[in-house]
C-alpha cells in the first residue's frame, strides 16, 4: 500500500512538472514582464524604428484596403498570417509579398497553444508554414502564436521549424467592439517606446465583426504619432532585433 501511494505521488508530481513546463512560458503574455526580461521576444529593436505588424489575415474584405493605405503612407509591414485564411485566399497572400511586405506564421487555426498538446501545436505550425510558403514563395522567419500566448509546444514548434518568435511591445486593442480609430491611436501611443513593435489586425476573423475598419482608419493618426516620435516604420526584418 505504501509503495502504491509513493508511485501515485511520483506520477502526480511528474504530471505537474510536465504541466508546469507546458504553461510556464505563458508568463510572457504580460507585456511588462517580457519587455523587461526578454526584450527580443517583445520585439524591442532599434530605437529609431517601429516594426508594424498585422495579425489574422489575409482577409479579402479588409487586407486590400490595408495594402493600399500602406502604399499611400510609404510603409512596409510584417503580416502574421493564418494558414486557414491563406488557403481561402492564396492570391491575396501572394499579393502581400508582391507589394513589398513580410509574412510570418501565426498558426493554422487561431487556438491558444495552452489548450493544445505539444504535438498538435507543432503540427498546426507546420501546416501554416507549408501553406504560407506555397502561396507566397517567401522564406519564413517569424512566428507569433495565437493571442501571443506561448506554451512549451510553441517553443518546440518554433525550434523545430527554425522560426524566431516575436510578440509585441504595444497594441491598438483593435479587436474590441468599442475600439475606434482614436482609441487605437491612443492605445498604441500609450505603450510606444524606443524600438517598439506594434500589433494591429487586418482581419476580424477572431475579432469583433467589422473592427478592421477602425484599424484601417487609425493608420493616418498613427502616422502623426510616429512622425512626432521621429521614428521610421517598417517590417521586423529591418527592426534590428538582437
Amino acid at each position: 500500500m505504501k509503495a502504491r501511494r509513493l508511485l501515485l505521488a511520483s506520477g502526480a508530481a511528474a504530471a505537474a512538472g510536465v504541466g508546469l513546463c507546458h504553461a510556464a512560458p505563458a508568463a510572457t503574455t504580460w507585456r511588462g514582464l517580457r519587455c523587461t526580461l526578454s526584450p527580443r521576444l517583445a520585439g524591442i529593436g532599434d530605437a529609431d524604428h517601429v516594426a508594424l505588424t498585422f495579425d489574422d489575415g489575409p482577409d479579402p474584405a479588409a487586407t486590400p484596403g490595408f495594402l493600399d493605405e500602406l502604399d499611400r503612407l510609404g510603409w512596409r509591414a510584417t503580416f502574421f498570417l493564418l494558414g486557414s485564411m491563406v488557403r481561402a485566399a492564396p492570391g491575396l497572400a501572394a499579393e502581400i509579398v508582391a507589394r513589398g511586405h513580410e509574412v510570418g506564421v501565426h498558426g493554422d487555426a487561431h487556438v491558444s497553444h495552452l489548450h493544445r498538446r505539444r504535438s498538435e501545436v507543432i503540427g498546426d505550425a507546420q501546416r501554416s508554414l507549408d501553406t504560407i510558403a506555397a502561396a507566397t514563395g517567401a522564406d519564413l522567419r517569424w512566428f507569433r502564436p495565437p493571442y501571443g500566448t506561448l506554451s512549451g509546444g510553441s517553443i518546440a514548434a518554433a525550434h523545430r521549424l527554425g522560426l524566431e518568435t516575436v510578440l509585441w511591445t504595444t497594441w491598438g486593442r483593435d479587436w474590441r467592439p468599442v475600439a475606434t480609430a482614436r482609441s487605437i491611436v491612443d492605445d498604441v501611443a500609450r505603450g510606444l517606446r524606443p524600438g517598439a513593435t506594434v500589433l494591429l489586425h487586418d482581419s476580424d476573423c477572431t475579432s469583433s465583426p467589422g473592427s478592421w475598419r477602425a484599424t484601417l482608419a487609425s493608420l493616418d493618426g498613427l502616422s502623426e504619432v510616429f512622425d512626432r516620435a521621429a521614428v521610421r516604420v517598417g517590417p521586423l526584418a529591418e527592426h534590428g532585433l538582437r
